[in-house]
């Protein structure tokens, strides 16, 4: 049981933001391990050939092996700053991990206990393992994430909005009891069960709240440092996309977006009709439209100002598959 005690400065201070980095970081995470998110699936080829950057991979070499619960050096996390768009947010925490000391980024390295392999290693003893980490997930999110980012940010706007409403309408006390079942509030204390046993005060500390997608439903506590408290929670909106639905085979193995815009294909359609009949935002179209057809399942053709895309045969054949009944996600 962890216990933090939280003057009236520090709960002034409590904000919500949305983090790009840590969503990459999930993302890249679960891409090395050759996992599947519970609702998001496969990372996919843009995301495998993303981690093969040789900058991408020294993240890789810092992250915690699955199955146990361990220290995720805080540099590669760092609290979101107040920038209104995602470029700006994503380029604030990006400067933040480059700008960590050299000594930071050797001691929270060896608090995590991973074993470094020698270009990791040969990196943090020049002292140049942050500022590549920061490119490395530079272009991993660029590669593996930005056009699926419309997607993610709805999801943690719809999230961030219900727990502002609870902050103004029940006190931010009681925002921070409704992040998840292991956090509590009470008299001025936060308590969050897990394995970490510890009791501390926090005074005039600023404590950012993010909602965690491709993290979901994964809880993280980074308070190591006051400087950079961060309370990662699992955003709302991607349980409400895990459970109970019907499915088909080709929901469970694409996703449901891409599975339902691959059924719209039997003729051809442009990114701003799908966008329009699906009511996802033309990115979000546009980065399942491109995995759809990278796997042979969309075809597509340019008329006059339009690309144009339908289903291949394969499409075709995988869409058309059908169940008798529910199957559990």
């Amino acid at each position: 049981m962890l216990r933090a005690h939280l003057d009236a400065d520090c709960l002034a201070r409590v904000r919500l933001a949305a983090s790009p980095v840590a969503e990459a970081t999930a993302w890249l995470g679960l891409t090395a391990r050759r996992g599947r998110h519970p609702v998001f699936g496969d990372p996919g080829a843009a995301a495998r050939s993303a981690l093969a950057d040789p900058c991408a991979a020294l993240v890789a070499a810092i992250l915690p092996p699955p199955g146990r619960p361990a220290y995720t050096p805080d540099l590669i996390t760092p609290k979101p700053g107040t920038a209104r768009d995602v470029a700006g947010l994503l380029g604030e925490q990006l400067d933040r991990i480059a700008a960590t000391p050299r000594d930071e980024v050797a001691q929270q390295i060896e608090w995590s206990g991973v074993r470094l392999p020698p270009a990791a290693r040969a990196a943090v003893e020049r002292g140049t393992f942050a500022a590549n980490a920061a490119n490395g997930l530079r272009r991993f999110w660029a590669a593996a994430l930005a056009d699926g980012w419309a997607e993610l940010r709805a999801i943690m706007e719809a999230d961030l909005a219900g727990r502002a409403s609870t902050m103004a309408g029940h006190g931010v006390g009681a925002m921070l009891g409704s992040l998840h079942p292991s956090v509590a509030w009470h008299a001025g204390t936060l308590s969050i069960d897990g394995t970490w046993s510890e009791e501390f005060t926090l005074s005039g500390v600023e404590i950012v709240c993010v909602p965690a997608v491709l993290a979901w439903p994964k809880l993280s506590v980074q308070f190591c440092d006051p400087r950079d408290a961060v309370l990662g929670y699992p955003a709302i909106g991607v349980g409400a996309r895990a459970g109970g639905r019907v499915t088909r085979p080709v929901d469970r193995l694409l996703g449901p977006s891409r599975a339902a815009l691959l059924g719209d294909l039997a003729v051809p359609r442009s990114t701003a009709g799908l966008s329009t009949r699906h009511r996802l935002a033309p990115g979000t179209v546009s980065y399942h439209l491109k995995v759809l057809q990278r796997a042979g399942l969309v075809r597509s053709r340019r008329d006059g100002k339009f690309v144009l895309y339908q289903r291949t045969e394969s499409g075709c054949a995988l869409s058309q598959q059908q169940v008798a009944g529910p199957v559990d996600n």
